[in-house]
């Protein structure tokens, strides 16, 4: 008689697992398309630009619109490319992207560290006023950076461009939440060693907190890679406007013509595309030790 109950209460257990198997396959079923669905919502513009780039003549606002194209061509790229100097400005990007890059790595790793390790007066008051900055829409603060810039005499430089923006409160406080999470005693070995204060954040630290950095290399780089408008008030020479503000040439000039547009701004996300593909795992690893901290 009990194995008889034991061999139905089996059964029953094991219906229930079938029914939960089905439910959790159906639920994470269900979460995947709502996700897929999201992520096709979200690449929307980006395919629509890359559409429109690889429609050489082509009315983009004809009735019906064209969005996707009837055939690949890379004329637009060719012509975009032929007019403007892209060498140039690639350039141009390039060394103001690394130089915001090397500064907010720098001054963000020694902001935080002291913040995160040291017990001194007044850390926590610090650590708040620096927080309570964020709340302060960056474009109030355009004026008072550009009469900063003048009176520095950096106007019209790249330097100019990059130094109101060398460092992010975000970025600080994201160094910091990552010093947290070294274990103290790194710096005690480092202490019984006899290395200094700059060398056991320089060699032993450091290096455990690159993916925290990666994350912020990868931010930076698509901050300065894509900055638009400081640049063209800074820079008194458009030959030295960085892609995204160069790229406005194609709007005044060729009003109508967006394969153009839409060509030249797909050149210009191409590198942030790259450097995200090398970058994701680094920066799925910082955000979580940030977060963790």
């Amino acid at each position: 008689m009990e194995t008889v109950e034991l061999t139905q209460a089996d059964k029953l257990i094991e219906t229930s697992k079938r029914k939960k198997k089905v439910v959790n396959g159906l639920r994470m079923a269900i979460t995947y398309l709502l996700l897929l669905l999201l992520a096709i919502f979200m690449m929307g513009p980006f395919l629509w630009l890359l559409s429109v780039s690889l429609m050489p003549g082509r009315n983009i606002f004809s009735s019906p619109p064209a969005i996707f194209p009837t055939f690949i061509d890379f004329e637009n790229y060719v012509q975009v490319w032929q007019f403007m100097n892209f060498p140039r400005y690639i350039w141009n990007t390039v060394v103001i992207t690394v130089l915001g890059v090397v500064f907010n790595i720098v001054l963000s790793c020694m902001t935080g560290y002291p913040l995160a390790v040291f017990r001194f007066k007044g850390r926590n008051f610090v650590f708040v006023t620096l927080i309570a900055t964020m709340i302060i829409p960056s474009s109030t603060a355009m004026i008072v950076h550009y009469l900063t810039i003048q009176d520095l005499g950096l106007g019209g430089s790249y330097l100019g461009v990059v130094l109101p923006a060398a460092v992010s409160v975000f970025n600080i406080f994201l160094m910091r939440q990552t010093f947290l999470n070294i274990p103290i005693d790194v710096r005690d070995s480092g202490k019984i060693d006899g290395a200094s204060e700059f060398r056991i954040w320089w060699q032993l630290i450091l290096p455990l907190v690159k993916p925290g950095i990666a994350v912020i290399a990868l931010l930076e780089f698509m901050s300065f890679w894509n900055s638009f408008l400081w640049p063209m008030v800074i820079l008194d020479d458009p030959l030295k406007y960085p892609l995204a503000s160069a790229l406005t040439t194609l709007n005044g000039q060729f009003s109508y013509n967006f394969g153009w547009i839409a060509a030249g701004t797909m050149i210009s996300v191409i590198p942030i595309i790259v450097v995200f593909l090398f970058t994701q795992r680094y920066y799925m690893e910082g955000i979580a030790g940030a977060v963790k901290g």
